[in-house]
């Protein structure tokens, strides 16, 4: 499968089936979200709010988009607005680890 951008391979995480835990009739999938280009499972919802602004118009790329945030979905927007063109502000808490800062 060919991915032509970042965009592209969000949401196209494989799918693994559980096997030794689960002894059923029915096969239970595991869809692999961090696999995802941020790392979770906020990946989808972040490209789509973009994407579903554009939509509508109210954004468009160049634009500043502006967040409150502590965690994955904040890593996540940045990811997509860094794909599609949109410059990012993060408004974190002061509390937060130098290490989500830096992700982030």
């Amino acid at each position: 499968m060919d991915y032509p951008s970042v965009e592209d391979y969000v949401g196209n995480t494989p799918l693994v089936r559980l096997q030794r835990l689960y002894q059923g009739s029915n096969d239970i999938l595991l869809k692999l979200e961090g696999n995802n280009p941020a790392g979770s499972v906020k990946d989808r919802p972040a490209v789509n709010m973009i994407r579903q602004a554009e939509l509508r118009g109210e954004i468009s790329p160049g634009d500043t988009l502006i967040e409150a945030t502590s965690g994955n979905t904040g890593i996540a927007l940045a990811m997509a607005a860094a794909i599609k063109g949109y410059r990012m502000v993060l408004i974190m808490p002061s509390h937060m680890s130098d290490e989500r800062k830096l992700a982030m």
